[in-house]
């Protein structure tokens, strides 16, 4: 059982109260002195990068930086989950689906290749960019 700070809790609980968005440290540093909680930006960083062994959040690397997401599986175990990433928007998501275990399944045992949730990120277009491309496309 890992020990949490004070520090830790207040990332956690910044990250589990904004689940549905990706956050830059930067960003969560600035949200946490907003709701009265200042943290420094290199504390942010420690936590994250516990919170991150841990399998607590999620880290997406991408060409304007880091960000780090929530994930909503306790026990730091991520077997059902994928992030998934906007091309257009930037938007990252947390996907959680039953179907993946089989995936995962498939691929460490026919092609001897096992998955990091954590670190996995799938890129395409979320559902809002991919009608405004068709949309665009069609006139």
């Amino acid at each position: 059982m890992s020990y949490s700070t004070k520090q830790q809790q207040a990332v956690l609980h910044c990250l589990s109260q904004r689940s549905g968005e990706a956050l830059t440290a930067a960003a969560l540093a600035e949200e946490l002195r907003r709701l009265g909680s200042p943290v420094g930006l290199a504390t942010v960083y420690r936590q994250l990068e516990k919170l991150e062994q841990e399998g607590r959040v999620h880290k997406v690397n991408t060409e304007e930086g880091a960000f780090y997401q929530f994930c909503p599986h306790q026990t730091g175990h991520c077997h059902g989950c994928f992030l998934l990433r906007c091309e257009q928007c930037g938007q990252i998501v947390h996907l959680d689906c039953s179907h993946l275990k089989s995936l995962y399944e498939h691929l460490e045992q026919d092609h001897h290749f096992r998955i990091d949730p954590n670190r996995t990120v799938l890129m395409g277009l979320c559902g809002v960019c991919a009608e405004k491309e068709a949309a665009h496309g069609a006139q």
